[in-house]
């Protein structure tokens, strides 16, 4: 068997971190959008809504008007939506980034 080249090897660790990363930021990602498919859950239905409104504030419950909580909902969806946006454009660059090195590695050790 062929040894692997020091910069191989450190092609391979580089390999190795990237797609630790890669699987850091799905995590974040998907953390993101299920608090964003709450968010937006939870103004579709302040939407169908007559009655009172509360919001959970700590560990109690607290009346709020529906349009003060309707506010606060859709703030909170487009900092989300950035951020999610944000996540996909890192990820997407270290995909790339990630593929490139594989290849190199793999073309290395054939």
């Amino acid at each position: 068997m062929e040894k692997i080249s020091k910069e191989t090897q450190e092609k391979i660790q580089h390999l190795q971190i990237f797609e630790q990363n890669l699987q850091n930021l799905l995590l974040q990602k998907q953390a993101f959008q299920f608090e964003l498919n709450e968010t937006e859950n939870a103004l579709q239905e302040i939407g169908k809504t007559k009655d009172e409104v509360y919001k959970l504030l700590g560990q109690i419950l607290i009346k709020s008007s529906k349009e003060e909580i309707e506010e606060e909902l859709k703030n909170k969806k487009d900092i989300l939506s950035l951020r999610v946006k944000s996540i996909e454009r890192q990820e997407s660059q270290l995909r790339q980034e990630t593929e490139k090195i594989r290849e190199e590695v793999m073309k290395k050790i054939k």
